[in-house]
């Protein structure tokens, strides 16, 4: 498998919205994305998303 990028947030909120997620609300530094059902949080930092989480929200988007 290869190996992940870095990405900020808004790399990856750019990402979710091309794939047609719809920016649903935000709570904290917590933003949610939904698309028939699925059901996505992404953490919104300055900071590039750590690995680990970065993985499950690709594998949530059923991109992994």
């Amino acid at each position: 498998m290869a190996k992940l990028p870095q990405l900020t947030s808004a790399q990856v909120e750019k990402l979710l919205l091309k794939l047609g997620f719809i920016f649903k609300r935000q709570k904290g530094s917590h933003r949610i994305y939904i698309k028939d059902g699925v059901v996505i949080t992404v953490p919104f930092r300055k900071k590039p998303i750590k690995k680990g989480t970065l993985g499950a929200i690709l594998k949530q988007a059923g991109l992994r």
